[in-house]
């Protein structure tokens, strides 16, 4: 089983979006048989008998085994991969394109760098696994609180001469067998949490 698989094709984007399957797909994460899965989420066996045939259609379920127990053949399920990201190849006619208008302070061209990142590496990982390969990446995540615009803005720029001068001391455009890779560099807001609701006060609690 997969860490994570990337999800490419768009009925198996579909697939994995419908609310049983997905439920499926997080109970297939440890082996089960349908009967098992039938018990455990509530649902009747010869519907989810059909989910399931249709995640293993698509790839996002695998037969792991067969046990026959006298007469009856026994068949253990297993999820692919342990969680899913579907890339922006899915839909791929209307997946935002960093190139169409390049604005380092705009929050939807950051989206649209994300969306590459994940298609591009989606692509990687599919590969590679099935070369049995590792991919060669390299990520930072950070969290930085500024006091106040100016020092965000400083921030920035300063993050971008440095970045800048990386690129520069070490981009090869001729080095013979030498292999482009991409930087990207972000910074948005974390969104906040949400705030936990209160329950309804019960009749008991009014008087």
């Amino acid at each position: 089983m997969l860490d994570v698989a990337v999800i490419e094709s768009p009925a198996a984007a579909e697939a994995s979006l419908d609310p049983t399957r997905s439920a499926i797909l997080a109970a297939l994460t440890e082996p089960a048989s349908a009967a098992m899965l039938a018990t455990r989420l509530g649902l009747p066996r010869q519907r989810l008998n059909y989910h399931l045939k249709e995640l293993e259609r698509h790839g996002l379920v695998e037969l792991l085994e067969e046990r026959r127990k006298g007469n009856v053949a026994e068949r253990i399920y297993r999820a692919t991969a342990g969680s899913y990201v579907i890339s922006p190849s899915a839909l791929a006619a209307v997946s935002p394109d960093p190139a169409r208008a390049p604005d380092q302070l705009s929050a939807r061209w950051l989206l649209a760098l994300g969306a590459r990142l994940v298609q591009e590496v989606g692509t990687l990982i599919t590969g590679a696994a099935k070369a049995q390969r590792r991919v060669a990446t390299f990520g930072i995540d950070a969290e930085v609180r500024f006091a106040g615009a100016a020092d965000r803005a400083a921030f920035a720029a300063e993050l971008s001469r440095a970045v800048a001068t990386l690129v520069g001391r070490y981009h090869d455009e001729s080095a013979p067998g030498g292999r482009t890779y991409r930087v990207v560099v972000g910074m948005h807001q974390v969104p906040a949490a949400p705030e936990p609701t209160e329950p309804e006060a019960t009749q008991e609690n009014r008087q």
